[in-house]
């Protein structure tokens, strides 16, 4: 009988067409279990938004009435009727005991959900999918509902892997595959949350593996279309963002891009360094309900005062766009935005940052217009612009997927005049945040978590798991001219093969790579991350001759 590790040699070298197929599946899956979750999840805002505008006296927008004149706000109306203030207040403390279970019970749903999903494709994590999934989408909705500055991509990117995992489990899949499918399900799950397909499958890439694969492409790509697909039939064609670009900056105004750029860089360097010190005094908080009370006691006084601050604030990107704001409400709407939205995600209620991400960054773009047209004549209309390049530089400051973002961004707003300018900004902001010393708030969340519970429902029998890595041979790395042997990889591991153009050849220790070439290689799971770290110092860094 052949052992789980020859099995997976064979299984992987054939995998491509059936992983497409199994894809599609996911694709599909995750696409109705994220459109459920979208779906309740607007649901939820949308009543919450009519009792906002119910105690105003109707007069206000959804996004709320304050610093509106001759508006009634929310807080003079609730202290006019005493018994909707208590009926509110009564759902709101339902809202955070629902919260509190599901992080108490499952405390994997915690967060954003990407540093686990993380964690697990490097064997650091292991995630339950059965108890996931319910939790995810129940506290989800009830935190997101009732107000936290929350987004639904990074739980729909959590759901979609646990979908894949959940898939792989039944089908009965061996370590490598299920690790392939979870990436899968992560890509439809962004897919179907933002319906941009494309950034579905790159952030599988860029995201996640930090790895260029083929088979992870196609599966990736198979289960994110899938999933648009869903996503299409349910929600219709119209972009997440209704922002209509006028026109396609000039290239006389490019200078106004490398200062927002290197402005945003700088930006996301302090939003991460906000995150880890906010996180570290919440940990001086010795129960997690009462670090999950703080950003559901400050729901009151914003609920009555500041609205807009709440809720992941879709709406508030098309209002800065269609300059519904001065110079001075811009800047207090960035400071609370801001600052809310550390205090929710901080707190470990389920829920993510990306969506506040690209709405921090789209008012930070909306102001730095604003200001720099006080001093240049700049027509006015180019604010449509300079919104969505502050969601991409931003973006790409702090997440540091400065592809994923472009992509992400020219499909959520349905506007492809402005490819080159998103491209000059992701990068500026990508390179700044570099020097800066930034960590991808990602790999800062995950390093955080794995400090805290180095197991995290990891056993020594999923530790002894064998799994397939691949790794490309970088032309000017290390190992490029170089035998296999002196590569030293951690004990245990074993290059299984290396791929040359259409040639596979059999590895020995005295085997010289080459750049171009493509090894698998394999290992326990517990050694993946290690490994992995060797590889990509080894293959994937190109020295400097």
């Amino acid at each position: 009988m052949k052992s789980k590790a020859e099995q997976a040699i064979e299984r992987i070298s054939e995998i491509r067409y059936p992983l497409i197929l199994q894809g599609c599946c996911i694709g599909v899956l995750t696409g109705i279990v994220v459109s459920f979750f979208r779906r309740i999840l607007i649901a939820a805002e949308s009543l919450r938004d009519s009792v906002l505008r119910e105690a105003a006296g109707g007069a206000a927008e959804s996004a709320g009435t304050s610093g509106v004149p001759g508006m009634q706000s929310p807080g003079t109306a609730m202290m006019q009727h005493p018994r909707m203030a208590v009926l509110l207040l009564i759902v709101l403390a339902g809202c955070f005991l629902g919260t509190w279970l599901c992080v108490r019970l499952v405390p994997l749903c915690a967060g954003s959900g990407i540093p686990q999903v993380a964690g697990e494709l490097k064997g650091r994590v292991f995630q339950p999918w059965w108890k996931v999934i319910p939790a995810k989408i129940i506290g989800g909705t009830l935190a997101i509902g009732a107000g936290l500055s929350l987004g639904r991509e990074g739980p729909s990117i959590q759901l979609g892997a646990m979908v894949g995992k959940g898939f792989s489990s039944l089908i009965d899949r061996l370590a490598t595959e299920e690790k392939l499918l979870m990436t899968c399900g992560a890509a439809a799950g962004l897919s179907c949350a933002f319906s941009a397909p494309l950034a579905g499958a790159v952030f599988a890439l860029e995201g996640l593996h930090k790895n260029f694969s083929t088979d992870v492409l196609l599966g990736s790509m198979a289960a994110s279309i899938a999933a648009d697909f869903v996503a299409f039939y349910v929600f219709g064609l119209t972009p997440v963002f209704d922002l209509s670009i006028r026109q396609a900056l000039p290239l006389s105004l490019y200078w106004t891009l490398a200062v927002l750029g290197v402005l945003l860089g700088f930006f996301g360097m302090i939003y991460g360094k906000c995150i880890a010190f906010t996180q570290d005094l919440y940990d001086l908080i010795p129960s997690k309900a009462g670090r999950l009370a703080v950003p559901f006691l400050l729901l009151i006084p914003l609920g009555l005062w500041y609205p807009m601050a709440m809720g992941g604030g879709y709406r508030l990107v098309t209002q800065v766009a269609d300059e519904n704001f001065v110079l001075s409400a811009l800047a207090l709407l960035l400071v609370m935005k801001f600052c809310y939205s550390i205090v929710s995600f901080s707190a470990g209620a389920p829920g993510g940052i990306f969506m506040p991400l690209l709405v921090i960054g789209g008012i930070a773009g909306g102001l730095y217009f604003t200001g720099i047209t006080q001093v240049f004549d700049i027509p006015g209309y180019y604010i449509d612009n300079f919104v969505i390049y502050g969601m991409v530089g931003y973006f790409a400051g702090i997440v540091r997927s400065p592809v994923t973002g472009v992509i992400l961004i020219t499909e959520m707003v349905g506007d492809f005049t402005n490819f080159l300018a998103l491209s000059v900004v992701a990068l500026i902001a990508y390179i700044t945040a570099d020097l800066l010393g930034s960590v991808p708030i990602y790999q800062q969340l995950l390093e955080r978590m794995l400090r805290k519970d180095p197991d995290c429902g990891m056993t020594d029998q999923l530790r002894r798991n064998k799994v397939l890595l691949e790794s490309d041979v970088y032309i000017s790395s290390i190992m490029d001219g170089r035998r296999l042997k002196e590569m030293k990889l951690p004990r245990g591991c074993l290059v299984v093969s290396v791929l040359r153009g259409p040639e596979e050849l059999v590895p020995g220790g005295d085997t010289e790579l080459k750049g171009g070439d493509r090894l698998t290689v394999l290992c326990n799971q517990g050694r993946m991350d290690e490994a992995d770290r060797i590889l990509k110092k080894m293959c994937r860094t190109e020295r400097i001759r």
